[in-house]
């Protein structure tokens, strides 16, 4: 009787491989390959014409953003705090001027830190910015 259930057992699982063998596979292979995204993607938050209105940081469920302004009250530097961020979109989507944006980055995992908090100058060109973040 128990060898009668274990054969059954064995040829349905020997039907499951011979059904999945001859089919597209289901999984990339990562590092070469890269899934295509969607457009509602939320990476990495980039900020760009932020008037310090202060919206996205009372928002932010998780107190991840941080911003330092200037006695006239124009904002300096804005800081995003990856360890904090659970990318839940509400910055982006309550910005009453559509400073924050999120891109389709999504490989932000790092050893230091210190590399997770993202800083941006307003006002300083994009090109140091980059360098600053990386």
């Amino acid at each position: 009787m128990k060898f009668i259930k274990a054969a059954i057992n064995i040829s349905d699982g020997l039907l499951t491989v011979f059904k999945h063998l001859f089919r597209k596979p289901v999984t990339l292979e990562y590092p070469e390959k890269r899934r295509e995204l969607n457009n509602n993607f939320r990476g990495k938050l980039t900020v760009d014409g932020c008037i310090g209105c202060g919206v996205c940081k009372r928002v932010c469920p998780s107190g991840a953003i941080s911003y330092e302004k200037n006695l006239n009250g124009k904002v300096l530097s804005y800081t995003f705090d990856l360890n904090k961020c659970i990318f839940c979109g509400n910055c982006k989507y309550y910005c009453p001027c559509g400073a924050i944006s999120m891109t389709k980055e999504y490989e932000l995992a790092s050893a230091n830190k210190k590399d997770l908090k993202l800083k941006y100058n307003i006002g300083v060109p994009e090109e140091e910015n980059i360098k600053e973040n990386k």
